[in-house]
């Protein structure tokens, strides 16, 4: 059995974490593509369990509560092709955050969140190529020892312009489901660029797909997230 523990500066609504860093804090503790299903808000500050069933399914507990699952796969994702970082810049003036925002204090989205502190990735829309898009310098308090970022802040990244890739009207959406996968992680003071862009909805379900490019425009990282409205 492990246990991981969510600190409270990694929050997405105030008392709970980022959906984002908490699905990738879980893929930290295996070696495949993870999808990690959010039965329940992870709570901050709380030791939380984490064990494997015979099934290979990773359940993640806080005592007797399961708040999440994660299960190997293999992330199958087409790509638009991404803004340049100059782009991304622009497009961020645009973040439907800056005027109405449901966690203004969210890790990655937080428009509350002062620089060194909050990621402050603000996604908007290019609406000619269907996508949202966000410049992100990931900061030294990001680093994992080797001047590279952490997985789980790379995972954190992918999350938030996911959301705002499907809905632009700051309705309530939950994270129910991010895969991520990987291909490098990227430099401290990298200026990198993050699109999202809508796949498909299904009633209250929406599907949203993200990516992270280097500042030489190669591909380091992507993901597909569920988002689900809460019923009335």
């Amino acid at each position: 059995m492990k246990v991981l523990t969510v600190a409270q500066r990694f929050c997405g609504p105030a008392t709970s974490s980022n959906g984002g860093y908490f699905a990738g804090l879980v893929a930290t503790l295996a070696s495949d593509t993870l999808a990690v299903r959010l039965l329940k808000p992870p709570p901050l500050e709380t030791e939380l369990t984490v064990s494997e069933r015979a099934d290979g399914l990773l359940e993640v507990r806080n005592g007797d509560e399961c708040i999440g699952e994660a299960r190997s796969t293999e992330l199958m994702l087409e790509l638009p092709s991404p803004p340049s970082y100059f782009e991304a810049i622009e497009a961020s003036r645009r973040y439907a955050g800056f005027s109405a925002q449901r966690f203004p204090t969210c890790f990655v989205c937080g428009t509350q969140r002062p620089r060194g502190d909050g990621m402050r990735i603000f996604a908007g829309p290019i609406a000619e190529r269907g996508i949202v898009a966000a410049p992100w310098v990931p900061d030294a308090s990001l680093d994992r020892g080797d001047g590279k970022v952490r997985p789980e802040f790379m995972s954190a990244a992918l999350d938030c312009p996911g959301y705002y890739a499907v809905t632009s009207d700051d309705r309530m959406m939950l994270l129910a489901e991010l895969t991520v996968h990987l291909d490098r992680v990227v430099h401290v003071d990298e200026s990198c660029t993050l699109i999202g862009w809508r796949i498909g909805a299904d009633g209250r379900k929406h599907a949203a797909g993200t990516a992270i490019f280097d500042e030489d425009g190669e591909l380091c990282g992507r993901a597909r997230a569920l988002w689900i409205e809460p019923r009335a």
